[in-house]
C-alpha cells in the first residue's frame, strides 16, 4: 500500500476549506484532550467525593504550567518547520526537529523534577482546602514525575503538525485517552486507589501514546529527513537560537495565563469547599469548549507560517477571517448548551447539592468569557504564525497578571462580589488580548513582519 505524504502545502487551494478539513482533526483531539481530562475528575467525583474535584483540577492546572511551557517550545519548532517547508528549504528539517527533540525532552525532564520537589509548597501556596490536600499531593506526585511523557508527545505532534499533518496527533491522543478511562476505571474506581489512581491512570496512558508516536515518527523517518541517529540528536546552535526565540515567549504567555488560573482558584478557595468544587468543576467544562475551538487556533499558525513565507498574505487574511466565522459558530452552540444544560452538564462530576445551588452564578459570570475567545482564534493564531511571539507574549501577560487576577480581585474581594465576582474577573480578562490583538490585525502592520524563513 501505498504510503501518505507527511507534509501538506496550504499555499495552494481553497483556504475556508483546507481550514475546516485541518482543523477538525485538531479540534477532535482537543476534545479528547479535554474529555480526557475530565474523565479523571468525573471517576473520582462519583468514587471518591467532592474533596477530589479540587484536589485534581486544581492539581491539573498546576501542571498545566509545565505543559504550557514545553507546548510553548513545541509550537516554536512548529513554526519553524512550517516556515521552512513554506519557503521550500526541506533539506533542513532533520537537524530542526533534532534540535526541537534535545530542547524538549531536556526540558520535560527538568520541570519532572521540579514539580516532585516543590509539590507541597504549591499546595501551601495556593490554599488548597484542608480536605483536599493529601489528595492533591498524591496527583501533584504521581502526575508530576511523568511530565516528560507530556512533554514528549505535545514535542512529536508540534512536528506532525507544523508539516501539515493533524490526523496522526489525533490518533495518538485519541489512544491516551482510551487507556485513561479504562485505567482511570480500574485503579479508582475497582481497585480504590482514590485520586493517586486516578493519576497513575493519567500518566501512564500519556506514555504510551508518547512511545507510540515516537515509534510511529521512526518508521516515517524519510519523510522529514531526521534519521535518528546520533548526529541528528547534536542540537544545532542555529536552530536552537531560533526555537527558543519563538518559543519563549509563547512559554511565557501560557506558563503566564496558567499561573493566573491558579491565582484565580487560590482566591475561590478562600470561599470554601463548596466554592472550590463549583468553580473547579465548572473550570474543567469550560476547558473542554475552549480545547475544542482551539483546534482552530492551531490550525491557522502552521497556514499562516507557510503563507507568509511564501509572501501569500491574502491567503493569510482569509485563514483569519474564516477562523472567526468558524469559531464563532461553534461558540453559539456551545454556549446556548452550557447555559440550557449548565445543571445536568455538573451533575456528570457531582451529586452534592450545594454544588449545584451555585451552578447558575457560575455560568452567569463564565459567559462572558466566550466572545474574545472568538476574535482570538483568528487573529492570535496569525500573531504566532508570523513568528511575532513577543506579541503574544506581552498580550498574555496583560491578560494573566494585569486583567485575569486584578479584576477578580477587583470584583470578587474589593466590590464584595465573592464567588460570582472571581468569576465575572475570570471571564473578563481574554479582551485584553483579544482587543489589542484584533486592532494589530486591522492595522496591516503584520505584513511588515519579518519572518525567520530567510535564515534558516
Amino acid at each position: 500500500m501505498r504510503k501518505t505524504s507527511l507534509t501538506r502545502d496550504f499555499t495552494t487551494g481553497s483556504i475556508p476549506i483546507r481550514l475546516l478539513t485541518f482543523a477538525v482533526p485538531f479540534m477532535l483531539s482537543n476534545a479528547l484532550q479535554g474529555v480526557y481530562s475530565a474523565v479523571d475528575m468525573i471517576i473520582v467525583g462519583k468514587y471518591v467525593g467532592t474533596a477530589a474535584l479540587p484536589a485534581v483540577e486544581q492539581s491539573s492546572k498546576v501542571l498545566n504550567f509545565a505543559t504550557m511551557v514545553c507546548m510553548g517550545f513545541s509550537t516554536g519548532g512548529q513554526i519553524l518547520v512550517a516556515q521552512a517547508l513554506g519557503a521550500g528549504k526541506k533539506k533542513e528539517l532533520g537537524r530542526i526537529i533534532g534540535t526541537l527533540f534535545d530542547l524538549i525532552l531536556l526540558l520535560g525532564a527538568a520541570l519532572s523534577v521540579a514539580a516532585v520537589l516543590l509539590r507541597r509548597s504549591v499546595t501551601a501556596w495556593i490554599r488548597m482546602p484542608a480536605e483536599s490536600a493529601e489528595m492533591a499531593l498524591s496527583y501533584l506526585l504521581i502526575c508530576g514525575a511523568g511530565l516528560v511523557f507530556t512533554a514528549g508527545y505535545n514535542m512529536v505532534s508540534a512536528v506532525l503538525r507544523g508539516m501539515g499533518d493533524s490526523r496522526r496527533p489525533f490518533w495518538f491522543i485519541a489512544l491516551a485517552s482510551v487507556l485513561n478511562l479504562l485505567f482511570d476505571l480500574l485503579f479508582t474506581g475497582r481497585l480504590g486507589w482514590g485520586v493517586a489512581g486516578a493519576a497513575a491512570a493519567t500518566i501512564l496512558g500519556q506514555a504510551i501514546s508518547f512511545l507510540t508516536s515516537l515509534v510511529y515518527l521512526y518508521r516515517r523517518r524519510g519523510d522529514f529527513g531526521f534519521t535518528f541517529t546520533r548526529e541528528n540528536f547534536i542540537p544545532e546552535k542555529k536552530y536552537a537560537g531560533m526555537i527558543v526565540s519563538l518559543g519563549a515567549p509563547v512559554a511565557v504567555q501560557g506558563g503566564f495565563i496558567n499561573l493566573s488560573m491558579v491565582y484565580v482558584s487560590a482566591m475561590v478557595n478562600r470561599a470554601g469547599m463548596i466554592a472550590a468544587a463549583t468553580f473547579s468543576t465548572g473550570m474543567k467544562i469550560d476547558d473542554v469548549i475552549n480545547r475544542i475551538s482551539y483546534g482552530l487556533h492551531l490550525a491557522v499558525v502552521p497556514i499562516v507560517a507557510q503563507n507568509i513565507a511564501a509572501g501569500e498574505e491574502e491567503r493569510v487574511k482569509s485563514a483569519v477571517h474564516y477562523a472567526w466565522i468558524y469559531s464563532g459558530v461553534f461558540t453559539l452552540v456551545a454556549v446556548g448548551g452550557y447555559v440550557l444544560c449548565g445543571r445536568e452538564l455538573f451533575s456528570l462530576f457531582t451529586d452534592d447539592p450545594a454544588v449545584f445551588a451555585l451552578v447558575p452564578t457560575f455560568v452567569r459570570g463564565i459567559v462572558w468569557l466566550f466572545p474574545p475567545l472568538v476574535i482570538m482564534r483568528g487573529t492570535s493564531g496569525m500573531i504566532q504564525g508570523i513568528g511575532n511571539t513577543r506579541l503574544s507574549m506581552l498580550l498574555a501577560i496583560l491578560d494573566g497578571v494585569a486583567l485575569r487576577i486584578g479584576l477578580s480581585w477587583l470584583f470578587g474581594s474589593v466590590f464584595g462580589l465573592g464567588f460570582f465576582g472571581y468569576t465575572l474577573g475570570y471571564a473578563l480578562a481574554p479582551y485584553g488580548c483579544a482587543i489589542p490583538g484584533l486592532i494589530y490585525y486591522l492595522s496591516g502592520r503584520w505584513r511588515r513582519y519579518r519572518t525567520l524563513s530567510e535564515q534558516i
